[in-house]
């Protein structure tokens, strides 16, 4: 390594060990340590018992009976490990683990989240260090120091957004195809939501993207099949019992209400989707819940769009993901561990920082702020500040001071997505050189 590349390594490798010993930590000494393994363990239990794992009733009963063998976590107390969220293509994923007890079983899916996270982190710094290798481990290591909330909580999305980047750099770089394409599948197996669009880029790109997005599809339906008709069998009302569970979490005040109830009694543990910001200026979803999909479905259509017209190149792969991450996270229901999925706006960013001139210097701060305000640390101390001010949302000042303290995300994840966006149209206008599609993946070598 040079000189450069061996300081960026070196801040990588101490942004792990702080995401390691810090969220190790804050596990050992949680109330509640690992609740959203819970969450996916008792239903799994429960299918593997023959019970319908969408009935709390059922559910709650297989962990009663089994409960020297499950999570010391009160499913009375935390309702969410009673009902399950989860479309029944997780089990391809999640069942493995009920075959164990919950001691070997959550010390499995710990080492899979912090091995797998530290492995996608790595993955992005290759990406990003062959422009700015000081800045990738620069902002990878702030990431990482304040993801510590994947470690305590320990849901899907550490480990869920960990096989979609491993799969966007085996497509990018064209090594190990075959497991890219396994990485993929089983993202959107287990969480669609975050995996979604970013499967959406390289099936509107073309050429061989296209055959590796299709391929994944197959993939995904071959590996989730089977789970959905076990479900199918043995709960044949599971879709109105899976829609019940959603509506009962979305509800005014639910962990999953974008509303200004929920904000006040979750604080930054709410949704972070558009909606929730919207909702702060008219609290009504009747109102929010048009404006966002209205919004976000305009951006959508357009980095459609462009990705349809896009000539690829190493810049234009990474803008369009990098603009579609942050859009992710705002088109439907994400919490704060989701927007880990920003580790794809790094790329991005060292590449604009190598070209230099005023652009390196908006993607980095721009980068960074998506960055520092999706951060466990930032904003635990913007929820002291908010617990000791207790600012109420009356007025534009009131409103506004409210965003800065409670609801930052959904305003900085937009601010993200615009720049990238607005940065990825002029590069698609601009870019008359490279040849479409395949040619260009050369580039990507």
């Amino acid at each position: 390594m040079t000189g450069a590349r061996l300081h960026g390594f070196y801040l990588l490798l101490l942004g792990g060990l702080a995401f390691v010993l810090i969220g190790l930590l804050l596990e050992s000494s949680s109330r509640a340590p690992m609740l959203d393994f819970a969450v996916v363990y008792n239903p799994s239990r429960c299918l593997l018992q023959h019970h319908d794992p969408y009935n709390e009733d059922e559910v709650l009963g297989v962990y009663q009976a089994g409960k020297t063998n499950g999570p010391s976590i009160d499913p009375v107390e935390h309702p969410v490990t009673r009902r399950l969220l989860y479309l029944p293509s997780a089990f391809c994923f999640t069942l493995p683990f009920a075959l164990l007890a919950w001691g070997t079983a959550h010390i499995v899916w710990m080492t899979l989240t912090l091995c797998g996270f530290l492995f996608a982190a790595y993955l992005i710094w290759r990406s990003g260090a062959e422009s700015a290798p000081v800045l990738s481990g620069v902002l990878l290591a702030f990431l990482l120091a304040n993801s510590e909330m994947l470690v305590v909580l320990a849901n899907a999305a550490g480990i869920s957004i960990a096989l979609c980047i491993v799969s966007v750099y085996c497509f990018l770089r064209r090594r190990c195809v075959a497991a890219g394409i396994l990485c993929m599948a089983l993202s959107l197996a287990l969480k669609p939501h975050d995996a979604g669009l970013v499967w959406l880029y390289f099936l509107l790109a073309g050429g061989v993207y296209r055959k590796r997005a299709l391929q994944t599809l197959l993939a995904a339906a071959l590996i989730s099949l089977p789970f959905v008709l076990w479900v199918t069998h043995i709960a044949p009302n599971w879709i109105e019992e899976w829609h019940a569970n959603m509506s009962s979490f979305s509800d005014p005040g639910g962990i999953n209400d974008p509303g200004l109830a929920a904000l006040r009694t979750y604080g930054h543990a709410s949704v972070i989707n558009l909606q929730a910001l919207i909702s702060i200026f008219r609290d009504n979803p009747r109102f929010y819940d048009p404006a966002a999909w209205l919004f976000c479905g305009a951006l959508l259509l357009f980095w459609s769009w462009l990705t349809l017209r896009a000539r690829i190149s190493p810049l234009t792969a990474w803008l369009a993901l990098a603009s579609i991450a942050p859009l992710t996270l705002l088109i439907t229901g994400h919490h704060l561990y989701d927007t880990k999925l920003l580790l794809l706006t790094i790329p991005a960013c060292a590449l604009l920082w190598a070209e230099g001139g005023a652009v390196r210097w908006m993607a980095a701060l721009v980068t960074a702020a998506g960055l520092v305000f999706t951060g466990d640390i930032p904003l635990a101390v913007l929820s002291a500040l908010a617990n000791r001010w207790q600012i109420a949302p009356v007025g534009l000042t009131g409103k506004l001071l409210f965003i800065a303290l409670l609801q930052p995300v959904p305003l900085v994840l937009l601010g993200v997505a615009i720049f990238y966006l607005w940065i990825y149209a002029r590069r698609v206008c601009e870019d008359k050189a490279v040849p479409p599609h395949d040619g260009a993946l050369a580039g990507l070598q």
